[in-house]
């Protein structure tokens, strides 16, 4: 009998973990998915990934994109036949309790040598989309210092720009 008792608890969370590792593996499918888009300049394909409120963050300090900013600025990469390559080479998803809500980071292989994205991802109508996207070049430690000296001026010239709108 006390085996028993101790049989059912471990059941439902086998199947819970089987069940999160199958979402995680569908969500890691939507994310490689949604990168072959770009890579095949399938406009269509990429935005249909996207919520219809997602939002795109690029490299630059100024590239916050809402989805229909993100589409005009990137209709002409994806007309000309290739937009980006980006392929993950290491990726973690997170999954809420609930199942409906995850979040991930993930190394990438692109034309920009090694990059980071980080997101959310969200179910609407069953599916998971991407409601939020965080590009970032990554930079070894080693080499802030010279990255800092070469975007000083820019920086500088934004964040004077960025204090006035406050």
């Amino acid at each position: 009998m006390k085996d028993r008792l101790l049989f059912v608890p471990m059941l439902f969370m086998v199947i819970g973990i089987s069940a999160q590792n199958g979402e995680k593996d569908t969500i890691a499918q939507i994310l490689d998915d949604w990168h072959l888009a770009a890579a095949n300049a399938d406009f269509d394909s990429y935005f249909g990934k996207m919520t219809h409120d997602g939002v795109f963050i690029g490299t630059d300090a100024t590239e916050n994109w809402q989805n229909k900013a993100f589409k005009e600025f990137s209709k002409p990469y994806f007309d000309r036949g290739r937009a980006w390559s980006f392929t993950a080479v290491e990726r973690n998803i997170y999954i809420n309790e609930a199942g409906d809500f995850a979040w991930f980071d993930e190394l990438l292989d692109t034309q920009m040598k090694l990059c980071r994205g980080s997101g959310v991802v969200k179910k609407e109508n069953g599916q998971w989309k991407i409601a939020h996207y965080v590009l970032s070049i990554a930079v070894p430690n080693e080499n802030v210092a010279e990255l800092i000296q070469i975007k000083q001026e820019k920086d500088s010239l934004l964040l004077l720009e960025l204090k006035k709108k406050k």
